[in-house]
């Protein structure tokens, strides 16, 4: 509760961090099923951080971590490349003026 908000709602920056998130998934879901890409699980956590800039708050970075399970380790690079292809086709973050960096985490599933 980065301003202080009532605990029991969700606040404006929760808000924001899971637009980013829930976008990325269902952009990663789309360039996945393209790219006949086989993934077992995927979950993603979003980190903002607010900055003054020019005496305005603004997000002025978002880390994206993504951890991506697969069942085959041959598949780990091309993986990397579409969870990339993800972050860079993703609308709520490309309609942003926030630093968007992703962070992804590959686990092969035994």
């Amino acid at each position: 509760m980065e301003f202080g908000g009532p605990g029991h709602r969700w606040s404006p920056e929760t808000l924001f961090t899971a637009a980013i998130a829930n976008c990325f998934i269902l952009t990663f879901k789309a360039v996945a099923r393209a790219s006949k890409l086989e993934w077992a699980g995927i979950a993603c956590d979003v980190e903002a951080i607010l900055d003054r800039v020019e005496r305005q708050t603004l997000f002025t970075r978002a880390t994206v971590r993504v951890k991506l399970t697969i069942s085959n380790e041959a598949e780990r690079d091309r993986a990397i490349r579409i969870l990339e292809k993800s972050e860079a086709n993703c609308l709520v973050s490309n309609s942003l003026k926030t630093e968007i960096q992703l962070e992804p985490s590959i686990t092969v599933q035994a």
